[in-house]
């Protein structure tokens, strides 16, 4: 008993305290949904007791202990990121989730290799009759609608949501046998076995009224396509199959329809049409039942396939139905009752009773080129997806095969299993390309989404089960290198994204890496661990070749590595700059017989000495190095006798953050950036260190602000070399105005692909083409030798701010990046080779790209500096972001555990690495997004300077008093000469007083509302008063004036006569017109 008692105890001990748990995961979930709703706002202040990531993590391990995985922990927060609002439940903290909706498996079995079975949706058309079955399924990819038309009369338009748009139901005793969209005249036309049913969609009203019917046929229709031909208006060809091997061709104009159409006659069964009225050719081409036939525009041609076994399929011109010249037949045992088109492959693929899927070539009918050979039941269904290169093909059984049309391999095989034994069979199938979709009809509509369209939305991406910390990009082997918190390096392929190799504690157990560089060649590569450690690797093959040893004086994480360089090699010699996180800047080197690296020399502190006046002190080159030939020798500050000692606060941290070196003929520079925000420039040429910039108020310390304000997080040189810069100068793609187009990302890379692209899309320009272009050798007076131009400095800061900088410390841009939340601090930069495209990452997870490449040229005109481009990549920080020229494709990598890849051009998503599926980088994927981003790229688009302004015109015109006053009354109505026609325009004086019509100052006054006698609908209506003009000045009556001035030779009439114009009074008289008043004609009568 007392056993008993102790566990019933204990357990009831358990209960409380997973309860007490739970309370505080509540807690801790509404802190953060708090801080995560106030920083979207822009509300919130970063301080000591905000709730990051590490933080939540540790939290949650003390409230439910270790066992707690990281991953799990990752997906709860990130969730809980993106959507503060959002519900959540303690069990998704434990990697359980309360439906199966909102998770998938990490791995994808066999069986759901191409089409994922499981995610399978099903869509129950409403109002359909009993045991009515979709006869027929047709998708409309120009206008993202689908067509469903059931066996019993009920045709849906479906929107691309599959949501009902619009229906109607056929009244007729004769089922539908197929469907298909009218392009040109924008209606849908349907079979029944007796008739064809034409409707306007679109019409308003009521949908019973808005289908004609053409009848009689004299044979049972059993199919019908719509030719496609881009040069036809107002007009299509309409393709029937009949039960006696016709095929017909129907020819129907807008105007068979449009004037027909009555409104006062409203009949409940359509409007019927006779079909010896329209234009009609019909050809016996098979022997038996015509099961399907398609236009295949690409061929410019049609096929229709039939159980004949000796005329199967035919090929053939739509002009061979008029004449009775011979078609091209294809034939096979049984016949054929489906067939379809693979563009790509040029194959007709042909599935019937004999359960073989055969290929043709489309000009050889001899023989099949290939056989598909699986099936144990009769084949109904064919269909292919183009860009993928499979073929769908469904059995009588609801088999459905997947094949591999390059290959002829099976891909996979899935039972469409609901439902009893005896149910409907499938009648139609199609493959929706632009929702990669596998859509059927039976009773139902189904729909099966692609397995790599699911796995890259919903399944959450992690190249490594911890944050990543470095990541590197080997443009020589197109190879990427990651390494993660628990000191795991991987190797990618970039191309594919296969995994090469990967070590395992490579500095030891348990030793974090937390730097790593890439040397020139991209044969070696160096390592840095937390506890000061380096290590340089044979990047090939992964074998360690030097060694940094620890020192045996050294504290934990006192040389904590934070960012290495690699030198040029000299003399057999590594060298590596190596930034610690206390500040310091040393160099390493190890010379190629010696295992063991060394530390050579230290930077001297540098920051106590520029704090005073002195913003830059001279260096001198140390004795023993003065014999070495070395770009960095050791070195040491000429201090000044009386330099102020600065005053330091310890509040304000003064290390060195980030830092970038430039080894080029006639510059040695480093560039540290602090954080306390100053630029610090170590010249090795002019032996100077100096302070490029300092923020006023670095020093000031203020409770309420944030003390890491001024912080530079990265910092690069921008130097475009001489070669580039010639390059650029021969490229004549530049000086285009598709070099400033709003496709920048595109138009800025130096890929060998994108000449390509570049014919296939006029906006979508390689500016870095001339990479191609070898120089004439043989005509050297033809080369433009272009000198290097001084370099630049960009940094990124915790503002968010974006700042280029000369090396003499003059600001020449400060630029704010614009994203969706804006003022984020940005945590990366990264350049291309030839210093046209500048990357930015934030610590939001955005990237950011831009054009920098007229920037670099004098005088650095400001608004040649764009951005093109921005995306939200990951829900957390950016760590790294590196442009693959050669692919061009962006890579980011995240503290989330993902390192991803977009295309450069559009932001679009390829995929992570560590997923199964295989990259495909040379065609642009699906526009599809990771699971936990939401926002779609952002693209900046400016007006380009080249395109011509088209003219608007403004009307009505009306007359302008105005302008009638200003203008000669006379010189220009009437001239000796008769005018000619093309002076009619400049003649007639009233014509040119017209103008647009002038806007209102002053609002209408309302003075009466709420009219009884008007009736309830108009009576409510507001009743305005237009102020009318107080006299309204009546045009001058044409001829009038002639008549004025020539009243001195009527008798009685009074008149000034000049004697100098009698000649001119006397030709005037020949010249009068009749009085024209045009008053009444612009001016409304307005009654008294």
């Amino acid at each position: 008993m007392d056993i008993k008692n102790k566990k019933h105890v204990s357990l009831a001990l358990q209960i409380e305290n997973f309860k007490a748990a739970l309370n505080g995961l509540e807690k801790l979930v509404e802190r953060v949904a708090a801080q995560k709703k106030d920083e979207r706002a822009g509300l919130f202040i970063q301080k000591e007791d905000t709730v990051d990531y590490d933080k939540f993590y540790a939290a949650v391990q003390e409230l439910f202990g270790p066992e707690v995985k990281n991953q799990d922990v990752k997906c709860f927060y990130r969730k809980l990121c993106n959507n503060p609002d959002a519900p959540v439940d303690w069990c998704e903290i434990f990697g359980y989730f309360t439906s199966d909706e909102d998770s998938l498996a990490a791995q994808v079995d066999e069986e759901n290799l191409v089409f994922l079975v499981s995610r399978k949706q099903r869509v129950v058309i409403s109002g359909s009759r009993r045991r009515d079955v979709i006869k027929c399924i047709v998708k409309i990819p120009q206008l993202d609608l689908l067509i469903a038309a059931s066996q019993k009369g009920l045709i849906t338009v479906f929107n691309s949501q599959m949501k009902v748009q619009t229906s109607t139901n056929v009244t007729d005793t004769s089922w539908i046998t197929g469907c298909d969209y009218l392009s040109q005249l924008k209606l849908i036309v349907a079979t029944t076995e007796r008739t064809i049913i034409v409707w306007d969609y679109k019409a308003q009203g009521s949908s019973q009224e808005n289908y004609f019917v053409i009848k009689p046929m004299d044979h049972c229709l059993l199919c019908v396509c719509v030719v496609s031909l881009p040069n036809q208006f107002c007009r299509d060809d309409i393709l029937l199959g009949d039960d006696g091997g016709f095929v017909n061709k129907y020819t129907v104009n807008s105007d068979d329809f449009g004037l027909r159409q009555s409104k006062s006659k409203r009949k409940s069964q359509g409007q019927v049409l006779e079909s010896k009225n329209f234009k009609s050719i019909r050809r016996k081409l098979h022997n038996d039942w015509v099961m399907k036939i398609r236009y295949i525009s690409t061929l410019n041609c049609f096929g229709s396939c039939s159980l004949d076994s000796v005329h199967s399929l035919v090929l053939d011109s739509l002009k061979r139905l008029e004449d009775n010249l011979p078609v091209r037949e294809f034939s096979m045992p049984r016949g054929a009752n489906t067939f379809c088109y693979c563009m790509k492959a040029n194959v007709i693929v042909t599935g019937g009773d004999d359960k073989v899927l055969r290929l043709w070539y489309p000009n050889i009918s001899t023989k099949p080129v290939g056989k598909l050979v699986g099936h144990m039941f009769s084949i109904t269904e064919v269909v292919t997806n183009e860009k993928d290169q499979l073929v769908i093909s469904l059995s009588s059984a609801k088999v459905f095969r997947v094949w591999d049309i390059q290959t002829l391999s099976l891909l996979q095989v899935f039972h469409d299993s609901q439902g009893r034994p005896g149910d409907m069979q499938i009648y139609s199938m199609i493959y929706d390309s632009n929702h990669s979709m596998l859509i059927t009809g039976s009773n139902v509509i189904d729909m099966y989404p692609l397995t790599r369209i699911i796995q890259d939305t919903k399944q959450v991406p992690h190249t490594h089960e911890r944050e990543i910390n470095v990541m590197l990009y080997n443009k020589y082997f197109h190879q990427v290198l990651t390494i993660c918190s628990e000191s795991i390096i991987k190797v990618w392929e970039l191309e594919t994204g296969i995994q090469i190799y990967q070590i395992l504690d490579p500095h030891g157990f348990n030793v974090e890496l937390t730097s790593a560089a890439i040397d020139e060649s991209g044969f070696l590569f160096a390592t840095g661990a937390y506890n000061g450690t380096v290590k340089i690797w044979d990047f090939g093959s992964g074998q360690e070749m030097k060694v940094l040893p620890e020192g045996k004086d050294w504290q934990e994480e006192e040389h904590w590595l934070k960012h290495l360089i690699f030198l040029k090699a000299q003399e057999k010699r590594h060298q590596i700059l190596a930034l610690e996180r206390s500040g310091k800047i040393k160099m390493i080197q190890g010379k190629e017989d010696d295992i063991f690296l060394m530390v050579i020399w230290e930077l001297p502190d540098v920051v106590p000495v520029l704090q005073g006046r002195n913003h830059i002190v001279h260096l001198k080159m140390s004795t023993k190095d003065q014999s070495m030939a070395s770009p960095f020798p050791e070195v040491k500050l000429i201090a000044e006798k009386n330099f102020p000692q600065p005053v330091n606060n310890p509040a304000i941290s003064t290390e060195v953050n980030c830092m970038d070196l430039l080894q080029v003929e006639g510059y040695n520079l480093i560039a540290a950036g602090t954080l306390y925000g100053a630029i610090i420039l170590w010249n090795f040429v002019t032996f100077t260190v100096k302070e490029v910039y300092r923020p006023e108020d670095c020093f000031t310390v203020d409770p309420d602000l944030d003390p890491k304000r001024f912080r530079i997080n990265d910092i690069l040189f921008l130097f475009r070399t001489p070669e580039c810069a010639r390059r650029s100068s021969q490229d004549s793609v530049c000086s285009s105005p598709q070099c400033d187009s709003s496709k920048g990302p595109q138009s800025s890379k130096g890929s060998k692909h994108s000449t390509q692209d570049s014919e296939a899309k006029g906006e979508q320009i390689d500016v870095m083409t001339g990479e191609q272009q070898p120089v004439d050798k043989k005509h050297p007076e033809h080369t433009n030798v272009v000198d290097a131009q001084p370099p630049l400095l960009v940094t990124a800061h915790e503002d968010g701010h974006l700042r280029l900088w000369t090396i003499e410390g003059r600001l020449l841009k400060n630029m704010l990046p614009f994203t969706k939340h804006a003022a984020i601090s940005l945590t990366s930069l990264y350049v291309d080779s030839c210093t046209r495209i500048l990357l930015a990452g934030n610590v939001e997870g955005h990237v950011i790209i831009f054009n920098i490449g007229s920037f670099l040229d004098p005088p650095h005109d400001e608004k040649k500096f764009r951005q093109l481009l921005a995306w939200h990549a990951h829900s957390l920080e950016i760590i790294q972001v590196v442009y693959a020229e050669d692919k061009q494709v962006v890579l980011t990598a995240s503290i989330d555990g993902s390192v991803r890849l977009w295309h450069a051009a559009n932001g679009r998503y390829c995929g992570y690495f560590g997923q199964r599926r295989l990259f495909n980088l040379s065609q642009i994927s699906d526009f599809i997004l990771p699971c936990d981003v939401n926002e779609y790229p952002i693209e900046i688009k400016e007006e380009n300077k080249f395109t011509e302004k088209k003219l608007k015109y403004e009307y009505p015109l009306v007359f302008d008093q105005k302008r009638w006053k200003k203008m000669s009354s006379m010189s220009l109505l009437f001239k000796r000469v008769p005018p000619k026609a093309y002076e009619v325009e400049h003649d007639f004086k009233f014509f040119k007083s017209l103008s647009s019509p002038k806007i209102r100052r002053h609002a209408l006054e309302s003075f009466r509302t709420e009219n009884k006698e008007a009736g309830i609908v108009f009576g409510s209506l507001p009743i305005y008063r237009v102020p009318s003009p107080a006299s309204l000045r009546h045009l001058p009556l044409i001829g009038s004036g002639v008549q004025r001035q020539s009243s001195h030779g009527i008798p009685g009439k009074k008149g000034h006569v000049q004697h100098e114009k009698t000649q001119h009074r006397r030709s005037l008289k020949k010249h009068l017109l009749p009085q024209i008043n045009l008053a009444s004609s612009f001016f409304p009568v307005i009654p008294k």
